[in-house]
């Protein structure tokens, strides 16, 4: 009956026994896949600060500062070229007034060299040659006319070209007069706040990277820690093959006794003995080895859940400091803000280089129109010079005629007036013309320049965005990666704490075999009374309970049970040990 008893309470073992087993197996495949997380994401944000430091950013923020700079200088330069552009205006309007004196004054040589045909008709014989003022004069007068004709043509064309140009121009200095310089300003703020975020990223992420390996680094420990768990089913598994060894060695002596008594005869004195004498301290001292086992699991699960749930909160403490520093993957973050704003830019450069191509076609065609502006005044000037050769020929024919040659006297003096006029008016023209020609020549040679410097300008934006945009992929990787795998590793902790939330139930189901083990010691008080009778059997029993022990916990119970002093064993090696530990 007693061997019965000591059989079932070591059967009753089995299941607490097993649920320890699988409670810390399962916190052990939890913390597992959470080591293996936080190594990944401790290395991603190690590595970041130097894409955060690297070359390829510190190249960006540099050719992006060089934008701004130079977008403002743009954003000067428009301004005085648009003054050089009214300039150039201003000048060909200004020859306006003495090409249209010329105009009037070839249109009064041509009434003139009617008037000296007319009275030269009148007043001149079939026999003298008067045909400096029938000839002659038309001739001059219809070729400077139709010089003139050809250079007012020409001269208006050019008028209309650039009025229309410099009315585009200032629409677009209207509509972009402050956006340069406004873009420049953005940019300069926008670059300080993505150094300024691109520093506490630094930082940040150095610190997230330690908070991850912190982190990592007690989840190790808490998986040393458990090993408890490991430790104490060792310890119910002792306990347990105790009580079956005691079962088998009292059996034959519970058999020994039922048929002593049944006969009524003394029997073997081996066989005739109380089983309880050598059970009581077995029992006894499994009790208490149970009850140390109990009391360190209760405490150890209890201990690891409290620091799982700090892990976690742990976790979720990293997850909200990188939402407080760089916000969610998806937001706008000043990285994005200078993307946007260099971009703008880019669009508005392209704009001003469209713009300072039409310039460069109205310079073009100013310097070429002028050119041939000119050649029509030297063509002016080359019949006024002729003109007047033949003025002073009609003065000579008109002293000839005497009194007959008055009338042509006063068309000569005329003609010699017209002739002056269209010197003072021609020079006028031509300095006006040379004005022009030299603003468009300075505006040809700023336009130039300014083209390349907006084309430059694209490039090194390009470059930078690029360069931005691989640096701000990792970033975003990196914190997709934080955000997807972070609660991943809060609730495998949270799943852990749980697996070691049951050490009520197994703590009470231990408890209830403590208990039935106390009942077998308290129902045969005379059994240690009599335990000296076994004395020999008791301690060989003892002495290899002690031997199969692994733990120094057991030991220590043990010994402290028997009071028996054994010499300590040499220290094993330390591979030895943990196979202990483990295995």
């Amino acid at each position: 009956m007693l061997a019965r008893r000591i059989l079932a309470l070591a059967s009753d073992l089995a299941a607490p026994r097993d649920a320890i087993d699988g409670a810390f197996v399962s916190v052990g495949g939890r913390l597992a896949e959470c080591a293996e997380i936080l190594a990944r994401l401790t290395e991603t944000f190690e590595t970041l600060p130097v894409d955060l430091e690297g070359h390829d950013l510190t190249e960006a923020t540099d050719r992006l500062a060089v934008v701004g700079r130079r977008a403002g200088e743009i954003s000067v330069t428009l301004g005085a070229e648009q003054a050089d552009l009214n300039r150039l205006v201003e000048a060909l309007r200004g020859a306006a007034h003495p090409i249209s004196e010329l105009r009037r004054t070839v249109k009064m040589m041509g009434i003139v060299a009617i008037n000296a045909r007319v009275v030269a008709a009148s007043v001149v014989s079939d026999t003298e040659d008067f045909g400096v003022f029938t000839t002659d004069i038309a001739q001059l007068s219809e070729s400077a006319a139709t010089t003139i004709q050809r250079f007012s043509r020409t001269y208006e064309a050019l008028t209309i070209v650039v009025g229309e140009a410099a009315s585009a121009r200032a629409s677009f200095e209207a509509g972009h007069r402050d956006t340069l310089a406004s873009l420049a300003a953005e940019l300069e703020r926008d670059l300080a706040e993505v150094t300024e975020q691109r520093l506490t990223s630094v930082r940040s992420s150095a610190a997230t990277g330690q908070m991850s390996r912190t982190i990592a680094d007690k989840v190790a420990t808490t998986v040393m820690a458990l090993q408890v768990g490991d430790a104490t089913r060792q310890r119910v598994e002792h306990v347990e093959a105790a009580l079956r060894d005691l079962s088998a060695l009292i059996l034959p002596r519970g058999a020994g006794e039922g048929t002593h008594a049944e006969h009524g005869g003394g029997g073997d004195q081996t066989h005739g003995q109380d089983p309880t004498a050598l059970a009581s301290p077995i029992t006894e001292l499994q009790r208490q080895q149970l009850s140390g086992a109990r009391e360190t699991l209760v405490l150890e699960m209890a201990s690891g859940a409290d620091a799982l749930t700090q892990l976690a909160t742990d976790v979720e403490a990293v997850l909200e400091h990188a939402r407080q520093v760089y916000g969610s993957a998806e937001s706008r973050s000043a990285l994005s803000e200078l993307h946007s704003a260099v971009r703008r830019a880019v669009t508005v450069l392209r704009d001003c280089e469209s713009e300072r191509e039409k310039l460069d076609r109205v310079a073009v065609a100013v310097s070429e129109t002028v050119g041939v502006l000119l050649n029509h005044v030297e063509a002016v000037q080359e019949i006024e010079y002729k003109m007047r050769l033949v003025s002073l020929n009609a003065a000579v024919k008109c002293a000839q005629l005497g009194p007959r040659g008055r009338a042509l006297d006063v068309i000569a003096q005329q003609l010699r007036t017209l002739t002056g006029e269209t010197v003072v008016s021609a020079h006028a023209a031509v300095e006006r013309l040379n004005e022009a020609a030299q603003y468009s020549a300075a505006f040809t040679n700023a336009t130039g320049a300014g083209a390349g410097r907006v084309g430059d300008l694209e490039r090194e934006a390009a470059a930078s965005l690029t360069q931005l945009e691989t640096v701000g992929m990792r970033m975003k990787k990196a914190l997709l990666e934080l955000y997807d795998d972070g609660p991943k590793v809060a609730e495998r902790l949270h799943q852990a704490v749980d697996s070691l939330a049951n050490h009520g139930a197994i703590s009470e189901a231990l408890s209830d075999v403590e208990l039935g083990i106390a009942a077998l010691c308290s129902s045969s008080p005379e059994g240690n009374e009599r335990a000296g009778e076994d004395a020999s059997e008791l301690t060989d029993f003892l002495m290899t309970l002690r031997k199969r022990y692994t733990m120094d916990a057991e030991r220590r119970v043990h010994d402290a049970f028997t009071g028996i002093e054994v010499a300590p064993e040499p220290a094993p090696e330390s591979a030895d040990a943990l196979d202990d530990l483990f295995f």
